[in-house]
């Protein structure tokens, strides 16, 4: 533990922007992750609707979707008892952007954060080895004033690097998920209005 403190002290003062952007990816992950589990229906849920859908009744797809939780089971709940296809998918196009727009809440902080944490790292480092030069120049002489200089002007850039890796990484696991729930969506909605065509057509 206290070399980790001694190295974020050597990394200047960018290493506490870092900090604060490591503890943003941490609270997005976590925050998300809830998130995204309660509002999922899950693939089974989808798979299981879709075959209802093709071979029984929309009256049996309904009492299907109103006995599970999610987003997506929520609105075919309340899109099947809708009297036209017209009205069903208007619904569904509706409540669909907006859980979508949900989804798609603080993905944006983690690209910023993957983009700004180099930035700082490097910011860090140039002003490390400006310090560092300053000082070899009043220590003339001495070789490893400047390699144990630039050696701690290094560690901001190693942070940052750190930073945006972690932050990538978060965001493509939830950018996955989300589209994971967005599919799911888009072939319930699809198989719902396939099916009220079908009995409109009878």
């Amino acid at each position: 533990m206290s070399d980790v403190l001694m190295y974020f002290e050597k990394g200047g003062l960018v290493m506490y922007p870092l900090l604060i952007c490591s503890l943003v990816i941490i609270f997005i992950a976590i925050e998300r992750y809830l998130f995204y589990k309660s509002i999922d229906s899950g693939h089974l849920f989808t798979k299981q609707y879709c075959d209802i859908l093709s071979g029984e009744t929309l009256e049996k797809a309904f009492e299907f979707a109103k006995t599970h939780k999610g987003a997506c089971a929520n609105i075919l709940t309340q899109a099947s008892p809708l009297p036209t296809v017209e009205r069903t998918e208007a619904f569904m196009e509706m409540k669909g952007n907006i859980v979508m727009s949900r989804l798609r809440e603080k993905l944006s902080y983690l690209s910023v954060i993957t983009t700004l944490a180099p930035l700082l790292g490097l910011l860090g480092t140039i002003v490390g080895m400006i310090t560092t030069f300053s000082i070899f120049n009043i220590q003339a002489g001495q070789p490893m004033a400047i390699t144990g200089g630039i050696g701690e002007a290094l560690i901001a850039t190693a942070s940052g690097l750190c930073v945006a890796i972690l932050s990538l990484c978060v965001h493509s696991y939830l950018s996955h998920k989300m589209n994971n729930i967005i599919t799911n969506m888009e072939q319930c909605f699809s198989a719902l209005s396939e099916a009220k065509v079908r009995g409109a057509n009878k």
